[in-house]
């Protein structure tokens, strides 16, 4: 078994989506562990040289030139990583309402039509099935619920991410109020470590 641990942290140690990271890190049995720092490791934006690689690979299947190729390199590097692993946990802030662009980038790269989802009998199908996703979302408000409900696009948009790739399990965990005070960030923070230690648990059988 082998788990890949995707992390943007940028505050590092004083990072509550670190801390969440590193405490289901700490729970992990019997799995070989792979960790990206996308603060360190940035994904790749789509060019005009790379989209037009892109299209012709992976839509057209037309053969590319190695130039082409060259400038698909890092997202196909980053592809093969995701797919070799049979857990993916994704721990970063909410950025604005949603994924920071870094994070929206790593996905960018990795949801490559023909390697983790495709077209049959013309309906969209992910290719990722049997794997697991935990997504672990820091905010400093609260969306779970009452008025700013609707303004969550952090942890909603990513577990879309994974179901569209076809990942058959997909938890998530939103570790909010951290900006409210000492009280609600402590208790808010401590229920995202049980969840944490919960889904751990599970999945290894701690």
């Amino acid at each position: 078994m082998k788990t890949l641990l995707v992390k943007y942290t940028p505050r590092e140690e004083r990072s509550n989506s670190k801390k969440l990271l590193d405490a289901f890190k700490n729970e992990i049995r019997n799995s070989e562990i792979e960790v990206l720092d996308l603060c360190n490791d940035v994904p790749d934006l789509f060019n005009v040289e790379s989209m037009n690689a892109y299209i012709r690979r992976n839509y057209l299947k037309e053969e590319i030139s190695n130039e082409q190729k060259k400038s698909m390199e890092k997202m196909d590097h980053m592809t093969r990583q995701m797919k070799s692993a049979d857990i993916v946990v994704v721990a970063f802030p909410m950025h604005n309402f949603s994924m920071p662009a870094t994070v929206k980038a790593w996905f960018d790269s990795i949801m490559l039509k023909g390697q983790t989802w495709d077209v049959v009998d013309g309906k969209y199908s992910g290719l990722m099935n049997g794997k697991k996703a935990l997504v672990i979302v820091s905010s400093g408000g609260f969306y779970a619920s009452g008025p700013m409900v609707n303004w969550e696009h952090a942890l909603s948009l990513t577990k879309m991410e994974f179901q569209f790739m076809g990942f058959s399990d997909i938890r998530g965990i939103l570790n909010e109020g951290m900006n409210a005070g000492n009280e609600a960030q402590s208790t808010n923070i401590k229920k995202s470590f049980d969840e944490v230690k919960k889904i751990a648990a599970e999945w290894y059988g701690n």
